[in-house]
């Protein structure tokens, strides 16, 4: 009796069929995504090989909209079945293959973005543009799953492939600022004056670390951990110095004055002496350089002279050079060797001289 009832309700009441039937379609179809992944993902932890994980994680999310395709296409012979579709037409088919397109889009951006992530920590070219490349790309992959779906849905996409090139040239011109902008940073791209990480000083006289290279700015980081953000045009059209090209290492000048009476060859040779100690040393300091002395100035009140030492970074040579000044300061004085005060020394016979004559 009860059974009857219930074959009779099945009967008159065909919503509850739709109801019962994609809800139970909805929770096996869930159940297999899930073993699907979970299987994928063991598999993928006993290989080495980085893209099989990169595949499986750029399937999850079309993995679940291919299941919301199924379950929309169990959904409509379930309607067709019961009568329903006859009645109230719905555009099922459509649906599934707007969804089965917008899968295959997220699939693709999530796998080459994730390929530019992995070569960009082994390749420096792809390091600096992977912002530009990932623009690029995302660009190239909408632009294209929009009018693979335009044509899906049945409209013409002959007129708008068309209307490209009158359209592009309106937007060349509304977007001027923004494509030089681009473009410019292609160029930093490819001709590499600047790469991210290193310590450049712009033409206004700021230092810091390239950061990123994006499509439209460079951002640098200034030593007191605050951001300046450039356009790239006026960063191409700039005067930079890059203190880590060709190479990180540079050389340190220290400027030293010692006293008229002083043994020149004596001051020579303690100071390379502290100067090789210091640079053997000293972490940031360049151990095998060939340091050097060389005298150029008779001063007002001492002799000057230069030495140069050697420095990994820009950013170390403030150390290296305080260590320098320090124990040469401390060496000379152990030696006798007198850095002068600036004196000022009034000759009154010669003063007095001068003066009998005039009168």
């Amino acid at each position: 009796m009860l059974g009857e009832l219930s074959q009779s309700e099945w009967v008159n009441k065909p919503w509850l069929l739709i109801i019962g039937g994609t809800t139970l379609a909805a929770i096996t179809l869930f159940i297999i995504r899930f073993l699907i992944v979970y299987c994928l993902k063991k598999w993928t932890r006993r290989t080495d090989f980085v893209f099989d994980s990169l595949l499986v994680d750029s399937l999850i999310t079309p993995l679940t909209l291919c299941t919301m395709m199924v379950l929309v296409i169990i959904f409509g012979q379930l309607l067709s079945v019961t009568g329903f579709m006859t009645e109230h037409p719905l555009p099922i088919s459509t649906t599934a293959k707007t969804i089965c397109i917008i899968a295959f889009i997220l699939f693709l951006d999530h796998f080459l973005f994730g390929t530019v992530d992995y070569y960009s920590a082994r390749s420096v070219m792809v390091s600096n543009s992977h912002s530009i490349i990932k623009g690029l790309i995302r660009c190239v992959i909408v632009c294209v799953g929009l009018l693979v779906l335009l044509g899906t849905l049945g409209i013409s996409i002959t007129p708008i492939i068309a209307s490209l090139g009158i359209t592009s040239l309106a937007v060349a011109l509304a977007l001027q600022p923004t494509l030089e902008n681009f473009f410019s940073g292609v160029q930093l791209v490819i001709d590499k004056p600047i790469r991210v990480g290193d310590f450049i000083e712009l033409e206004s006289g700021d230092q810091g670390f390239v950061e990123k290279i994006g499509w439209r700015s460079t951002w640098v980081k200034m030593l007191p951990n605050n951001m300046i953000v450039i356009p790239n045009s006026q960063l191409s059209k700039s005067r930079i110095i890059n203190y880590f090209y060709p190479e990180k290492e540079l050389s340190v000048p220290v400027e030293v004055g010692v006293h008229y009476g002083s043994d020149l060859e004596k001051v020579e040779q303690v100071t390379l002496d502290v100067a090789r100690q210091v640079l053997k040393s000293h972490k940031w300091g360049v151990a095998d350089y060939d340091t050097f002395v060389v005298f150029h100035t008779f001063d007002q009140s001492s002799i000057n002279f230069t030495v140069m030492l050697r420095a990994k970074e820009y950013f170390n040579r403030f150390w290296v050079k305080s260590a320098f000044i320090k124990a040469l300061h401390k060496r000379y004085a152990e030696e006798g060797i007198v850095i002068p005060y600036p004196i000022r020394a009034i000759n009154t016979s010669q003063e007095s001289t001068q003066l009998k004559k005039v009168d």
